[in-house]
């Protein structure tokens, strides 16, 4: 069975980050990546409020919550592309990497999403963007998980400009980058003789082994 990184599993704050790319907003929000994390993350809260009595015995409820919006507000191209070795990517079929975008894509949800059940009344504070972010493609976001009784969480996005609209392609919560833990898995599993195809098997396998 896949090993998913534990570090990364530490509290609460890992998951609500990461589900903090939520919902639509609006055209002038997205432009400004500050204002739209923040947007996005209290419109998170309140639905995690509604649906806290459900979230242990129903988690298929935040599965849901994270497909529906955190999928539209990352770049899970990118992400797929970077968590892979260069020579494993460039040598996969083209049916190998959907494949396996399909898969980390879930992957990725039914990991984070798996805490958000354990959520406690956590918000979170986004910090202005060093040197601004007025004609930059790229950028970092920093942010603090603060909750009632533990101290506080770093949480570092890293977004790119799309077309006008910002899209996450990495994070990092003290420190720990989700695209290195992820990346160091799976090298250990190609470097053990693992093809792309027994990559594949393994993460579908914890995939079906995590359904709800």
């Amino acid at each position: 069975m896949l090993r998913i990184n534990k570090v990364l599993l530490t509290s609460v704050a890992v998951i609500f980050s990461w589900l903090t790319m939520v919902t639509v907003v609006q055209a002038q929000a997205q432009e400004n990546p500050v204002l739209m994390l923040q947007s996005i993350a209290n419109n998170m809260i309140s639905q995690l409020k509604a649906n806290k009595a459900t979230l242990k015995t129903k988690p298929g409820i935040v599965y849901s919550l994270a497909r529906k919006y955190v999928v539209p507000y990352a770049d899970l191209d990118v992400m797929s592309k970077r968590v892979l070795p260069p020579q494993t990517w460039n040598s996969a079929t083209p049916a190998q990497r959907a494949k396996f975008k399909s898969e980390f894509t879930t992957l990725l949800i039914r990991t984070y999403a798996s805490a958000l059940t354990s959520y406690q009344n956590q918000t979170v504070k986004f910090y202005p963007v060093r040197g601004g972010y007025e004609g930059r493609n790229n950028i970092e976001v920093s942010s603090e998980i603060v909750s009632p009784d533990t101290d506080p969480v770093r949480v570092t996005y890293r977004l790119v400009r799309l077309g006008g609209n910002w899209r996450l392609y990495d994070m990092s919560v003290e420190g720990v980058g989700l695209i290195d833990s992820f990346r160091s898995q799976f090298a250990d599993i190609l470097g053990n003789g693992g093809s792309m195809d027994e990559l594949l098997k393994r993460i579908s396998s914890h995939n079906a082994g995590n359904q709800s």
